[in-house]
């Protein structure tokens, strides 16, 4: 079993408690394309009434954004935009943002995170709201990025037909996008102890 801390309250906690946890750490966030991963696979037989489950459709839109020649940032939001299915029903956009913000750029954080609204479009009015909700954003500067994420990949990423790659082969991006963060409150403390 492996040292702990000691403190009750984190204000009492001391540098050396400190570098135990952070020795913990590093492992920890080094694991986390796993994490991540088998989250992912959680949509694997959800189909929620759809024509293709969940996880289908994940890897439909990362094959599809894949095969259109996009870099391997992009391919993994469109792989992971609706990992936040099964945690946040109502709001799975922004789960799936979180996860991907402290790696990627602005522009594929805006998009991930507004999706829900612009895949709307083609959708809403058949259940009450507004198919023209998205119109809020325009003139956003990256409205038209979001726009077509959703008209390109993931609108029609539903076709049981269709070229599904396996996770297998996205796993090797997911695994460099997700070693080092670009923007985190952690940053500074993120480098390994010296040996």
């Amino acid at each position: 079993m492996n040292d702990r801390a000691r403190f009750t309250r984190m204000q009492d906690s001391t540098q050396a408690d400190w570098q135990l946890i952070a020795g913990e750490f590093m492992p920890f966030t080094r694991s986390l394309p796993d994490r991540v991963m088998a989250h992912l696979r959680l949509l694997e037989g959800d189909y929620g009434g759809f024509p293709v489950d969940r996880y289908t459709h994940s890897l439909q839109t990362a094959t599809r954004a894949l095969r259109d020649g996009r870099d391997e940032e992009y391919v993994v939001c469109a792989l992971l935009h609706d990992i936040g299915d099964t945690l946040g029903s109502f709001n799975h956009p922004d789960i799936a943002a979180a996860i991907l913000k402290p790696f990627v750029s602005e522009a594929n954080h805006w998009m991930v995170q507004h999706h829900g609204i612009f895949q709307g479009h083609y959708f809403f009015h058949h259940i009450g709201l507004d198919q023209n909700m998205r119109e809020q954003f325009r003139g956003h500067e990256h409205f038209a990025r979001t726009e077509e994420f959703c008209a390109l990949y993931d609108n029609p990423a539903f076709d049981p037909a269709a070229e599904t790659l396996p996770l297998s082969v996205f796993e090797p991006m997911l695994r460099r996008l997700m070693a080092q963060p670009r923007q985190s409150i952690y940053k500074a403390a993120l480098k390994e102890p010296a040996v």
